[in-house]
């Protein structure tokens, strides 16, 4: 029998596919303007891009957001090629959402990527909903162990829910499944949205829950709220009045700035480039998370993904080298380098 939650990935990669208009492009990075620096005193070839996530080491704050896995040939060979990529170019990667693996066990192959990727850091992935739907610590360990990961996503996603046909929308008294959860996992648990952002409150309650990553996860890039109109039919128009739902990356980063002393925030949603996730790192992010730019390439091969992380970390740097910043630690949170206070 076909399996409705494997079948959706597929679903969700066709869609994106098929209608460019799933990538809001909001530009929402495009208000921050940056301090030009035209007496830098570096030389280019001595900036130092280098950090570290969940104790391994990182090229440049970059993470191949989560996209796909489950029983198909292409998404396996996607999360394959993204996760040889990462490790050739030393950065981070999530995988998508694991709950299919408990509903069709042969889809478990598509997530056991540490044999490709033996030295990045690896974050598991499922839905803190399913929490309240039957899931619990045994399901999130087996989804850790089985990427070997750092680190576990769960992931928030209400409006997807809410405008998805089969959408599981009972978020109630989540905040203390969470907290049992991170107090249980062998790894750190991060709480993440998918494309609407969090906030001031979200990450309150996280805080309370145990939880010390967050991935603010804005929004400006991929509407999941689009993507699931199109599943839904062209009778309903839910997902299309909700596409543009949400908080910008921006704003969301500066709504987590006063938690810096107490958590680690992961920036995504709408990040386009190499400039945007500078930004990004002086609005307080620790991590970069992008997908979109992945996808494709990730269809063809690790190769083709690599020339784009290869890209990324080219604009990264070179904006560095603009701001006259020498390494990570300097770009952190540093606020002189806006030149309109954001």
């Amino acid at each position: 029998m076909s399996d409705p939650t494997n079948n959706r990935k597929v679903e969700h990669i066709r869609i994106i596919g098929d209608d460019p208009d799933t990538d809001r492009q909001a530009a929402y990075f495009d208000q921050i303007q940056l301090q030009h620096r035209a007496l830098p005193e570096l030389a280019l070839s001595a900036i130092d891009t280098r950090t570290e996530f969940l104790g391994r080491p990182l090229s440049f704050p970059l993470l191949i957001s989560s996209m796909t896995g489950g029983d198909h040939d292409l998404v396996a060979r996607i999360n394959r090629n993204l996760a040889e990529a990462a490790q050739r170019c030393g950065v981070a990667l999530a995988v998508g959402s694991q709950r299919v693996m408990f509903t069709h066990p042969a889809a478990r192959n598509s997530f056991e990527l540490r044999k490709f990727a033996p030295d990045i850091p690896l974050l598991a992935n499922m839905g803190a909903v399913q929490l309240n739907y039957g899931m619990g610590i045994v399901e999130a360990q087996a989804a850790v162990d089985c990427l070997q990961a750092d680190g576990l996503y769960l992931h928030l996603n209400p409006l997807q829910e809410a405008v998805q046909p089969e959408g599981d929308t009972d978020f109630s008294g989540l905040a203390d499944k969470i907290a049992a959860i991170a107090g249980q996992l062998s790894v750190p648990v991060l709480l993440k949205e998918v494309g609407c952002g969090l906030t001031a409150p979200d990450i309150e309650l996280g805080l309370k829950a145990g939880v010390r990553h967050f991935d603010v996860a804005g929004a400006g890039g991929t509407s999941w709220s689009r993507i699931e109109h199109h599943r839904a039919g062209s009778g309903d128009d839910l997902g299309l009045k909700f596409q543009d739902w949400g908080v910008p990356t921006p704003v969301a980063l500066q709504q987590s700035a006063v938690f810096l002393d107490r958590a680690t925030i992961v920036a995504s949603g709408g990040l386009r480039d190499g400039i945007d996730m500078v930004k990004s790192v002086i609005l307080g992010a620790s991590l970069c998370g992008m997908a979109a730019p992945f996808l494709q390439p990730a269809m063809k091969s690790a190769d083709a993904v690599v020339v784009e992380i290869e890209k990324l970390h080219q604009q990264f740097t070179t904006a560095m080298f603009l701001l006259g910043v020498p390494d990570i630690k300097t770009l952190f949170n540093n606020r002189t380098l806006v030149l309109d206070k954001y």
